[in-house]
């Protein structure tokens, strides 16, 4: 039955088209690839329902309020919504009793969407402060405005932050195809048909603005007929006109306080923090002329010193502390000179936030209040009866001063939160400070012993050492310093070649040691770092390391089994990503080539499963170190041990052989080996030569295992070519020499990088 009142058949879709075409599934989502694209850390959050509270961040139009509407379509927990322009703190606490309600009577969280957050004042931020705290919600916030300086700071602390970015002509062409096609919510009943160059002026007048073009496009053309809507399957012809006349310039983002005191402190600190002196003087004159409280500048300038300059100039407090004090005690108009002074000073000072990590470290102890570790207990007074500092190993005993061992609780072992600069102060202490943290981590796993010898060597081991140690013990623990520095040049020298995005996806095969997994975690905080590892035990021992960070933080490790890469169906079902941007792996042919392995198949299997799991542009960068140009022992007699001339070169001879008739398996491949086998499947391959040495000290058993003819291969050739009665020789200079102290062990390691064309 129908009335004056009722339209008959189903009619136009209602409400508008921007609104109407919100995605509703993650697949939907246009552009923010580098926050919810595969694999990315916000989509494994999503898909995992792990969501922790969220503030998304970016200019309008680019997707804040479809990513929360696709998370209240995902998602099993309750989802409420308020916008902040609408609703008070009475809202609040409504919303908080429900949501309090659902979990104590059904155990049933609930994420709480706010729209445009920004616009509560600091009275409303604060009464939902505590809901948030104690997980009574899951706050979920979108704001224009930064967030760290119009969003509560103990809300923004609690929060993680994801930055969205204008929309690219790409993806805003794609928004307004799914718009034109769509018969349900869309223009796809009609044939829509633009006048050349009408589309591409929406596009570009949007601005990276999905909504302004999806209102332009309503407008344009639902105008454009004579009545709406026309009849199923008409054509509807939008001209460049009524294009130009359906879209207006996006307004410019601006403070709507328009507060003087703020704004202009605002601007001061953003130029000293830029490093403008002439805009930092222009502002601070600005003030000084309409009566800013000197002190109210210089508790600003106090604060700036340590929170944008830092360890980057740690003269810089000292100078604005000095200055503010001549102030106290000269006034103006002669108090105007400390002023620029300290401004200067500032202005000019290398820049640096690490003491920032500080804030980091604060919220670990918040969540995870773990006890001291046992070896660093006060052993003064419960070492008898508890063993309170036992294990502990002082670090002056040691040749620079320093060893690899654990301070942090177990819980967070692997955690980080200073991140030194590379300006200033920072830069002469950043090697140190990473060079450190690297090697106590592949220390703590048991990182593998000498690279790089002509035999196998034998797995080093890191004794412990008090002042009571002597001997080979003590020579031993002093030569992890070369160890240390040996390390971490590998993993600089592999990510030199990597230009790492912090949204790209990372792959690490052979990751055991975690050298390379660490710092690929920390470059990718908004990607995703996956690694593969030999056994089990293994994954294990990483993921231990890892058990502090947040579960959508921790790396995705998976036990393969040696260097071999997935094919991508098996990535997807391991990482959650079948493409990658890099994939980096040392020493990843360590172990050798498998029974029966030999180097073509291996390299070439490596290569073609790589390109297959690169994305366009992406690359590989291994570093490896062939047999083929480690170590000689013929070199090491001869200049290390004093051997007689001939018996060295005789012994250079047997070496020489052996590498080179060795039939293509581990013990022969080279240069044009690794090369070629990238090259042909498609890479653009550079391979580069590393010399390489370190101080070693080799043990009886070293020598024994490599001396055996039974058991190893270089032996059973070297002592064909030499003679018992000479290998015997060889042997025992060897064994004689080492026992005086450690010996330079030299070889060289190729670092390749392959690169996969761009589409």
């Amino acid at each position: 039955m129908s009335d004056l009142f009722t339209v008959d058949g189903p009619g136009p879709p209602e409400g508008p088209l921007a609104d109407r075409m919100r995605p509703r599934t993650l697949n939907d989502v246009i552009g923010q690839d580098h926050i919810v694209g595969p694999g990315r850390l916000l989509r494994r959050a999503i898909q995992a329902d792990r969501l922790s509270s969220l503030i998304f961040y970016g200019p309008p139009g680019t997707g804040k309020t479809s990513l929360a509407r696709v998370i209240a379509n995902t998602t099993r927990a309750y989802f409420e919504s308020l916008n902040a322009v609408l609703s008070g703190i009475k809202d609040i606490r409504e919303a908080i009793d429900r949501s309090d309600e659902r979990r104590r009577l059904y155990g049933r969280r609930t994420i709480l969407f706010v729209d445009e957050v920004h616009r509560w004042n600091k009275a409303q931020q604060d009464a939902l402060l505590p809901w948030v705290e104690n997980g009574t919600v899951i706050l979920i916030g979108a704001t224009t405005e930064n967030p760290f300086f119009e969003v509560n700071r103990a809300l923004v602390s609690r929060s993680r932050i994801f930055q969205l970015k204008s929309l690219a002509p790409e993806d805003l062409r794609k928004a307004a195809g799914r718009a034109l096609s769509d018969k349900e919510r869309g223009y796809g009943k009609w044939d829509v048909v633009f006048q050349e160059g009408a589309l591409e002026h929406l596009l570009e007048t949007a601005g990276g603005d999905a909504r302004s073009l999806l209102n332009a496009l309503e407008l344009a053309i639902e105008t454009t007929p004579p009545s709406w809507p026309p009849p199923d399957g008409a054509e509807i012809q939008v001209g460049f006109e009524a294009a130009e006349e359906s879209i207006q310039r996006r307004a410019v983002l601006y403070d709507r306080d328009g507060d003087y005191h703020f704004d202009t402190i605002s601007a001061f600190i953003k130029s000293v923090r830029g490093s403008d002196p002439d805009a930092a003087l222009y502002w601070l004159a600005k003030m000084v002329r309409a009566g800013e409280d000197p002190a109210f500048i210089f508790r600003r300038m106090i604060i700036l010193a340590s929170e944008d300059i830092g360890l980057a100039d740690p003269y810089a407090l000292q100078v604005v502390i000095s200055c503010a004090g001549a102030f106290d005690r000269i006034g103006f108009p002669e108090g105007n000179f400390p002023l620029a002074h300290a401004c200067l000073y500032l202005a000019t000072a290398p820049k640096s936030n690490s003491a920032m990590a500080f804030f980091d470290a604060l919220a670990a102890v918040e969540k995870e209040d773990a006890e001291v570790p046992n070896h660093l207990r006060d052993a003064s007074r419960d070492a008898e009866g508890f063993g309170h500092g036992d294990g502990y190993i002082y670090p002056h005993a040691y040749r620079d001063h320093w060893a690899a061992q654990q301070y942090l609780p177990s819980a967070l072992r692997g955690k980080t939160f200073y991140s030194p600069s590379v300006i200033g102060y920072e830069a002469r202490i950043r090697g140190e400070v990473l060079k450190k943290r690297e090697i106590q981590s592949a220390v703590i796993l048991g990182d593998a012993g000498g690279r790089g010898g002509a035999a196998d060597a034998a797995e080093g081991e890191y004794l412990s050492w008090s002042a009571s140690s002597k001997g080979r013990e003590g020579w031993f623990k002093r030569l992890e310093s070369g160890r240390s520095a040996l390390l971490l040049a590998d993993r600089d020298a592999v990510f030199a070649q990597a230009s790492i995005a912090r949204h790209d996806r990372l792959l690490i095969p052979a990751a055991n040691d975690g050298l390379l997994l660490w710092e690929g975690l920390r470059r990718v905080p908004e990607g995703l770092c996956a690694a593969l590892v030999d056994t089990e035990a293994a994954r294990d021992a990483l993921l231990r390391l890892a058990s502090a960070l947040d579960i959508t933080e921790q790396p995705a490790i998976a036990a393969a089994g040696g260097g071999a890469l997935p094919l991508p169906e098996e990535a997807e079902g391991l990482f959650g990503a079948p493409a990658f941007d890099h994939i980096l792996a040392r020493e990843p042919w360590r172990r050798g080539f498998g029974p029966g392995g030999n180097a073509e198949t291996a390299f070439s299997g490596f290569a073609r499963k790589g390109m297959a799991l690169l994305a366009p542009g992406g690359g590989i960068v291994v570093l490896q170190s062939p047999p083929a140009l480690g170590e000689r022992i013929s070199r090491v007699i001869a200049e290390e041990c004093g051997a007689d001339p001939a018996l060295a070169e005789k012994l250079a001879g047997a070496e020489t052989a052996f590498f080179t008739n060795a039939g293509g398996g581990w013990w022969a491949w080279g240069r044009e080996d690794l090369e070629s086998c990238f090259s042909r499947e498609g890479f653009e391959t550079t391979v580069t030569v590393l010399e390489e040495s370190e101080e070693r000290l080799l043990g009886e058993r070293d020598i024994a295992s490599w001396f055996d003819a039974a058991r190893s291969s270089w032996a059973a050739r070297i002592v064909q070519s030499t003679g018992e009665n000479d290998f015997a020789k060889i042997k025992g200079l060897l064994s004689e020499r080492a026992k005086e102290g450690p010996l330079l062990w030299k070889w060289k390691s190729f670092l390749l990088t392959a690169r996969k064309a761009a589409d």
